[in-house]
């Protein structure tokens, strides 16, 4: 399966483009680096991908047909914090069943642990929430991952078991991801090519 971004423009408003003429291609069990600048669409092209904004030219295509518009997204988009992705008011063990329930074996290698799934958002750090993120996209439908800067908020340790979970992943169930983010070493690690917007 492959993910790919065609010719992709965009901007917010009457503003400046922010992408212009964009192409990017990641197969499933790829993981693809994507870095560069602050504020050169990083991001807003991670949002693309997963139908989270339209793009003003161009398509995204999944096997060289458009993602539909409705229904499951088989391109899942993890934040950098992820506190804004959850509601605050329901438990941890509602926000990862939301999309089904979860995979016994993703939630081990992801490291998220039985007992925080009677808690509440708040009452877990950054690094357990965002493994509680990661669990609730990685569903048996997901075949891309677009990941936006998921671990810069994280401790070198945590960071590397996110990311030593996440390369299992993507081999073991043929999920490609689009690994976004400013530190170019950890690409050189876990990505098989790095894009500079």
């Amino acid at each position: 399966m492959r993910l790919e971004a065609s010719a992709i423009g965009f901007r917010f408003g009457a503003g400046p483009p922010v992408l212009q003429g964009v192409n990017l291609a990641i197969e499933s069990g790829e993981i693809v680096g994507l870095t560069g600048r602050s504020g050169k669409g990083k991001s807003t092209l991670g949002r693309i991908l997963a139908r989270h904004l339209v793009p003003l030219q161009g398509r995204v295509l999944i096997d060289g047909a458009p993602v539909a518009a409705a229904g499951f997204n088989p391109v899942q988009f993890v934040h950098q914090t992820a506190v804004f992705a959850v509601n605050p008011r329901w438990k941890i063990e509602r926000i990862v069943s939301e999309a089904g329930p979860p995979d016994a074996t993703l939630q081990r290698m992801l490291g998220v642990q039985p007992h925080w799934f009677g808690r509440y958002p708040h009452e877990l750090s950054g690094g357990e929430l965002q493994r509680v993120g990661l669990l609730r996209s990685l569903v048996p439908m997901t075949r891309f991952l677009i990941a936006d800067e998921i671990t810069s908020m994280l401790d070198p340790i945590a960071q590397g078991d996110v990311w030593r979970a996440l390369v299992a992943i993507a081999k073991s169930r043929g999920i490609g991801i689009l690994a976004i983010s400013h530190d170019t070493a950890l690409l050189d690690k876990v990505a098989v090519r790095t894009v500079t917007l």
